[in-house]
C-alpha cells in the first residue's frame, strides 16, 4: 500500500529566504552533525523512492550454489529507458582464514560485481579470476562496483536450520541482529578500472549521487535473503519454509565505517555542503507550510512521529555517546504530545499563525536533545516530499576545485576571516590542540591516528584545515599590499592546496566541519555518524571506541517483487518489528 503524499506545499514562496537556514556556526560543529538523523533525503531513502517509482525489476537468472554455500549466482536489474544491470555473484563457505572486519581481509562469504548490460560469459570468468584478488585486481569494461560482504554470525546459520525445519526465525534474533549480512566494502568511481561516476550519461539509471553505492548494498540484501531460502531449500527438502515476507523487509545490511570518512569530508567538501543545503532549504520549507489552509500535514507529522516512538521504543541497541532508544522514545512522546495540542488548536480555530512550525520547532530545540530535534526536522521533510525529490536531483557535484589567480591577497584574506571566523577561535597553540596525527597504516591499509609524540609528521594524511587557514592569514598579512594571488603563490608554493580550496568553496555555508582534528578531545565517530546516519541513511548507529559507527541500512525497505509489481510502501522508514501494526 502507497501512502498518498501531501500535495500543498507547492504553494509555498520560491527563492527560500536565506535567513531562514539555520546557520552554519550550529550546524557545522561536530556535536550537531552527528546528531542528524536519516531522512527523505538521505541516500537509501531517496535510490528506494527511485526505485519504487519507476518500478525496477530484479530477476534471478541463475543460482548455482552448493549446500556448502559455494557457487554462482547471476542476477539481471531493468530500469527505465531500456536500461539493463547485471549483477554476478561468487559466493564462499565461511572461513574464519583470512576473515577479518578490515578492508585488508582477504576472505569474504560473497563478493559481486555491478556491471552494465547483461553480462557476457568472457567477462563473467575475468570478473571470477580478478575480484577476489581485490586491491591487485583490475575490472571489466562497463563495471561500476565491486563490493563484498559477510553473514551475520548472530542470524544467519541458526535462521537457515530453522527454515530448513520447517519453522520461521527467532523474532528476538531478528530484531537484535537487522541484518543477515554485513556490507564489508563498495568500490567503485574508478577503483580497480570501474566506471567513474562523473562520465555516466544523463539519463543514467545510476546518475544519482551515491545510487551505484546504495544499489550495491540493496543487492547484498537480496542475496542474503535469497542465499538463506536457497540453503534451507537444500537442507530441508519439502519440510522447509521461505523466510516469511514481514521478516524478510525488516532484514536490512549490515555496515561499519571508521575513521576513513575523515577523508571524503576533505574530498567531498562540495557535496557535504549541497546536501546539508539540500536539508536545511527543505526544513525551512515545512517550517512555511500554511496549516490554516491546509491542517494534512500536521496529521501527517503526527502519525510519523508515533512510528518513530515506536521504532524508537522498540531499539534495544546499546548506545555509547549517542541517547539510547528509551530516552529519544520518551522526549518524542512529549513532542507528539505537544503535536496533538496543536491539531486541537487547529480544529478549535485558535491558531494564531498560519505557519506555526517555525516556532513549534523553536521551542523542541530548547526543551530537548540535539537528536531529538533532528528526529523531528528529518520526519518534517515528509512533509513537502515533491520539493525534497526536487532537490536530492541536485545532489549531483562536481568537486573540481578552481582557483583565483588574479584575486588580490587582501580580497582573499578579507573572505578567509569572514568565512573561517571559526577557526580563529580556536586555540591551536595548547598542547591538547595538536595531541594527534592522521596517518596510514602500513598493516591495515587503512587510515589511522596516534599521538603526534608516537608518530613521525612526515606521515600527516589527513587536511588541516584551522591550522591552514592561520598559516595562510599570516602569510596574507605579510604580503605586498595588492598583491595578486598568483604572485603570492610564487612566493608561498605551499599555501597552493589551502589557497584553491578556500577560493573554490566561497560562498559555501556548510562545507567543512568547525573543528580542529588533531585535538585531544576531538571524536572522529561524529563525523562518521554524519555521512552514515544522515548523508546515506543508515539507522540504530552506534559508535566504537569513539571512532566507528555500526549500523543498518535498508531495515524495513520494499522487497524486489513489492517494487517490481508496484504495491511497494513508499512510507517504509521506521518499521514496526514483524507481527506489529504500524501506527
Amino acid at each position: 500500500m502507497t501512502v498518498r503524499q501531501v500535495g500543498s506545499i507547492q504553494s509555498a514562496p520560491e527563492p527560500l529566504d536565506s535567513c531562514a537556514l539555520r546557520p552554519a556556526a550550529l550546524m557545522m560543529h561536530p556535536e550537531r552533525l552527528a546528531a542528524l538523523q536519516p531522512s527523505r533525503i538521505s541516500a537509501t531513502r531517496a535510490f528506494m523512492q527511485q526505485l519504487i517509482e519507476e518500478r525496477w525489476s530484479f530477476r534471478k537468472v541463475r543460482f548455482d550454489i552448493n549446500a556448502d554455500g559455494v557457487g554462482e549466482a547471476l542476477y539481471h536489474i531493468e530500469a527505465p529507458g531500456n536500461w539493463v544491470l547485471s549483477v554476478p555473484v561468487l559466493s564462499f563457505k565461511p572461513t574464519q582464514k583470512g576473515r577479518t572486519l578490515r578492508i585488508i581481509g582477504t576472505a569474504w562469504d560473497m563478493m559481486a560485481a555491478l556491471v552494465e548490460g547483461r553480462i557476457s560469459e568472457a567477462d563473467f570468468e575475468t570478473m571470477r579470476q580478478e575480484a577476489p584478488k581485490l586491491y591487485h585486481g583490475r575490472s571489466t569494461p562497463g563495471t561500476l562496483t565491486w563490493f563484498r560482504a559477510n553473514r551475520s554470525a548472530r542470524f544467519f546459520d541458526d535462521s537457515v536450520a530453522v527454515l530448513a525445519a520447517g519453522s520461521q526465525p527467532d523474532a528476538e534474533k531478528l530484531w537484535n541482529a537487522g541484518y543477515a549480512m554485513r556490507n564489508t566494502g563498495v568500490n567503485g568511481n574508478g577503483a580497480f578500472g570501474t566506471r567513474t561516476f562523473r562520465v555516466l550519461e544523463s539519463d543514467h539509471p545510476l546518475r544519482g549521487s551515491l545510487a551505484a553505492e546504495m544499489l550495491s548494498a540493496y543487492m547484498m540484501r537480496i542475496f542474503s535473503i535469497d542465499l538463506m531460502n536457497h540453503l534451507a531449500r537444500m537442507a530441508g527438502g519439502d519440510t522447509a519454509v521461505e523466510l516469511d515476507p514481514a521478516m524478510a523487509r525488516y532484514l536490512g545490511v549490515g555496515n561499519a565505517s571508521a575513521m576513513g570518512l575523515m577523508h571524503f569530508t576533505n574530498n567531498w567538501p562540495k557535496l557535504i555542503n549541497r546536501w546539508m543545503l539540500v536539508r536545511e532549504k527543505c526544513i525551512a520549507r515545512a517550517k512555511m507550510l500554511d496549516l490554516n489552509a491546509d491542517p494534512e500535514p500536521l496529521d501527517r507529522l503526527i502519525t510519523l512521529t508515533e512510528r518513530a516512538i515506536t521504532y524508537r521504543k522498540e531499539d534495544t541497541t546499546h548506545y555509547i555517546r549517542y541517547p539510547s532508544g528509551a530516552k529519544l522514545a520518551a522526549e518524542l512522546s512529549c513532542v507528539h504530545a505537544d503535536l496533538c495540542r496543536l491539531r486541537s488548536q487547529l480544529k478549535a480555530g485558535a491558531l494564531e499563525v498560519s505557519a506555526p512550525f517555525s516556532g513549534f520547532c523553536a521551542s523542541v530545540e530548547e526543551r530537548f536533545h540535539p537528536h531529538t530535534t533532528e528526529t523531528l526536522l528529518s520526519l518534517m521533510i515528509d512533509l513537502v516530499p515533491a520539493y525534497a525529490d526536487q532537490q536530492v536531483k541536485t545532489l549531483i557535484v562536481n568537486e573540481e576545485a578552481i582557483g583565483a589567480p588574479e584575486m588580490a591577497t587582501d580580497e582573499l584574506q578579507d573572505l578567509l576571516r569572514a568565512e573561517y571566523a571559526w577557526a580563529f577561535e580556536m586555540d591551536l597553540g595548547a598542547p591538547e590542540a595538536r595531541h594527534f596525527i592522521w596517518y596510514k597504516s602500513r598493516n591495515a591499509e587503512e587510515p589511522r591516528r596516534g599521538p603526534r609524540t608516537d608518530i613521525d609528521e612526515k606521515h600527516e594524511l589527513v587536511l588541516d584545515v584551522p591550522r591552514l587557514v592561520v598559516e595562510l592569514d599570516a602569510a596574507l598579512g605579510a604580503a605586498p599590499p595588492g598583491q595578486s594571488v598568483s604572485r603570492f603563490l610564487i612566493d608561498n608554493p605551499d599555501l597552493r592546496q589551502i589557497v584553491t580550496r578556500i577560493q573554490s568553496l566561497s560562498g559555501l555555508p556548510y562545507h567543512t566541519p568547525h573543528a580542529d582534528i588533531m585535538h585531544r578531545d576531538f571524536i572522529p565517530a561524529h563525523i562518521t555518524k554524519l555521512l552514515n546516519s544522515g548523508l546515506h541513511g543508515l539507522d540504530k548507529t552506534v559508535d566504537a571506541m569513539d571512532r566507528g559507527i555500526c549500523g543498518v541500512l535498508f531495515q524495513g525497505a520494499p522487497l524486489p517483487e513489492e517494487i517490481a509489481s508496484g504495491t511497494a510502501d513508499m512510507d517504509w522508514a521506521n518499521p514496526a518489528r514483524p507481527g506489529r501494526a504500524k501506527s
